[in-house]
């Protein structure tokens, strides 16, 4: 029996290719944490749901689009504008005008396995 390669799967934005139409795009989805960016918060493997709709304010966790690139960090406040930012100090932080391109929330994380692993991140 062969070793099972690590499946990549690919999230597709608004208006790409394959139209999404406007009723299940604003169905909340789960992700799986990849990488060590969010550590000690968020490790790999982690499961991530995220509300496209929900309101990004300072400190939520979130999934942006930057430059054709999706990336998970946490928004914060930052002089006349906004930032997002790894928790982990390894990784560097990216400058935002607005809130364009924040496409959800995270509003809960999960361990595969573990029921009671839970975290709500909005009430």
């Amino acid at each position: 029996m062969s070793e099972n390669p690590k499946r990549i799967i690919p999230i597709l934005p608004q208006g790409g290719n394959e139209e999404l139409d406007a009723c299940s795009s604003a169905e909340p989805f789960a992700l799986m944490v990849l990488g060590d960016s969010m550590e000690p918060e968020f490790v790999e493997g982690d499961v991530i749901l995220i509300e496209p709709e929900g309101l990004a304010t300072d400190g939520s966790f979130v999934l942006a689009q930057i430059a054709g690139e999706w990336t998970f960090r946490q928004l914060a406040k930052h002089r006349e504008g906004w930032r997002l930012q790894a928790l982990n100090p390894a990784y560097p932080a990216a400058d935002i005008v607005d809130l364009g391109v924040v496409k959800g929330v995270i509003i809960q994380k999960s361990k595969p396995g573990r029921r009671r692993a839970t975290k709500r991140y909005v009430d």
